[in-house]
């Protein structure tokens, strides 16, 4: 038996979690210590779950491994892997994931 669930989530994008760990206390934010996942999912209006607006994952090890950087996959483009330096402003990496200012309003 195969059983559905919805989820209000616009987009899907997965980090690495492993990068982000790599990182330390080199990171993203106005003071550049927070975790690129957190940041993107405070950022997308919160919620938790399948209940949040974008769905934020944190994988395992992605087996790219860049120094000084996050790897990410938006679940809409999964041929398409971005490598995102420490410090890249937030707003950079909404817009390159199309994380639109009407997308993450409507998130909320």
């Amino acid at each position: 038996m195969i059983l559905a669930a919805r989820a209000r989530w616009r987009a899907a994008i997965l980090v690495c979690a492993k990068c982000e760990k790599k990182l330390g206390k080199k990171g993203f934010g106005p003071d550049g210590s927070q975790p690129l996942s957190k940041l993107l999912h405070k950022r997308a209006g919160g919620g938790k779950g399948r209940k949040a607006g974008i769905g934020v994952i944190s994988t395992k090890c992605l087996k790219i491994c860049p120094k000084g950087a996050v790897t990410i996959v938006d679940g809409a483009r999964p041929r398409d892997w971005l490598i995102v330096q420490a410090g890249t402003p937030i707003e950079q990496v909404e817009a390159r994931l199309g994380l639109t200012e009407a997308l993450l309003v409507a998130a909320e």
